[in-house]
């Protein structure tokens, strides 16, 4: 609401459903390209969410970016994509087939991939980007790097690819960001900051529960409920993701 808002100043616009208009319409329209063309969507949605991980949660640390910073930092979160399909290959497999991918190409290059260490590579390169992005400009701070990568392997070392990837994304990345914009909203109190942060987002928190208990009941009279939440979960996700990260960086 708070970043819509101030989208619609840069443009001089007074109207402030075509912000939410908008925002709903990119939602869906990911939603529709899914279902059109899944491959494609999983992995533009894989690229773009690795580049936006390894961003907010490593741009704080950064005082000199370039555009060498920007490609630190989409290997860097390359890692949560490249992790569950190192130690879980044919769980993240299965994941992928029900997010509607039934595209034989798609997995002969997965399979290519398996086979030709292609994975164990990214994650070295992944913990390279990790490393200079440690070292570059030193302070004690920069160790949430390293928190960061010990966290990604051990989650998906121990757990199943779903769970492992939840708790990263709740208790890791969101809840920084959730902090970061209760900064934003009020520089000299984190906990009132946190207050109208709440109360700005529980309303729309709110909706987007009902549409996904919505398209689960409705994914659910067509396939089994394992499936529908897995759909849910990665395409709700999706297309939620592209618009946030639009209006993050439209600002």
């Amino acid at each position: 609401y708070i970043k819509g808002k101030k989208l619609l100043e840069l443009f001089n616009i007074q109207r402030t459903y075509l912000f939410y208009l908008l925002y709903i319409l990119i939602a869906l329209g990911i939603i529709f390209t899914w279902i059109i063309l899944p491959s494609i969507t999983l992995i533009l949605f894989l690229i773009v969410a690795s580049y936006h991980f390894g961003k907010e949660d490593t741009e704080f640390l950064v005082i000199n970016k370039s555009y060498l910073t920007e490609i630190l930092y989409f290997f860097k979160g390359f890692l949560i994509i490249l992790a569950p399909m190192y130690f879980h290959f044919q769980d993240t497999v299965n994941i992928f087939k029900l997010l509607l991918i039934d595209n034989e190409v798609f997995y002969s290059i997965l399979s290519f991939v398996e086979a030709n260490k292609i994975i164990e590579i990214g994650i070295f390169i992944s913990t390279t980007s990790s490393i200079f992005l440690f070292l570059n400009k030193f302070e004690i701070i920069k160790f949430s790097i390293f928190l960061d990568f010990f966290s990604i392997i051990i989650l998906n070392y121990y757990l199943p690819p779903l769970i492992a990837f939840t708790i990263y994304f709740c208790f890791l990345h969101s809840i920084r960001h959730s902090i970061s914009l209760a900064v934003e909203l009020d520089s000299n109190s984190l906990l009132n900051g946190f207050k109208i942060f709440v109360k700005k987002a529980i309303p729309l928190t709110i909706l987007t529960g009902v549409f996904c208990l919505i398209s689960l009941y409705l994914l659910n009279s067509g396939s089994n409920l394992d499936s529908s939440i897995v759909k849910v979960i990665f395409i709700g996700l999706a297309s939620l993701t592209f618009p946030h990260i639009l209006l993050e960086y439209l600002l």
